[in-house]
């Protein structure tokens, strides 16, 4: 016979299952780390079964070494995330306030004196036992004329 036309022997059917889920495995582990940890560690528990699945002992290993090139790769962008934030926004806020606290004091100096005339004396300091006088107020009283009136009275008499 051939080596073409040999027949083969009959598996059963635990067998064509458990041949398929080896087969799911290959596929699913080059996409899951989780999965790919787990057969690699039920893998290196048994040698002969390592043995006799040995490339998909080194797609588990594959999987992993990827994962953790993407790993270290995100931690690399979340760092410079993280730095360009603080570079961006942190920073300059920090030297905004650092400079508006020195330049409020410089501001203030810069202001000019409040001038003093003759109208508004500088009040003596209070002695105790002495009075001051209150000061009176311009609100118009409700029972005092209007100040058109007033002066419309003060005028005619002077003129008559």
């Amino acid at each position: 016979m051939s080596p073409e036309k040999r027949p083969r022997p009959k598996r059963s059917g635990i067998e064509t299952e458990e041949e398929r889920t080896w087969v799911e495995f290959y596929r699913r582990v080059r996409s899951d780390a989780a999965l790919a940890a787990e057969v690699i560690g039920q893998l290196e528990r048994d040698v002969e079964m390592k043995r006799s699945h040995l490339a998909l002992y080194l797609s588990c290993k594959e999987t992993l070494r990827r994962e953790k090139a993407r790993q270290a790769r995100h931690k690399r962008i979340g760092f410079f995330v993280r730095w360009l934030t603080h570079a961006l926004f942190i920073m300059p806020w920090q030297a905004l306030r650092e400079f508006g606290g020195e330049s409020r004091d410089i501001a203030i100096e810069m202001l000019p004196e409040p001038e003093r005339s003759n109208r508004q004396a500088p009040l003596p300091p209070s002695s105790p036992g002495v009075v001051t006088p209150t000061r009176r107020s311009r609100k118009a009283r409700p029972d005092a004329p209007a100040p058109a009136e007033a002066g419309a009275e003060k005028a005619e008499p002077a003129s008559s």
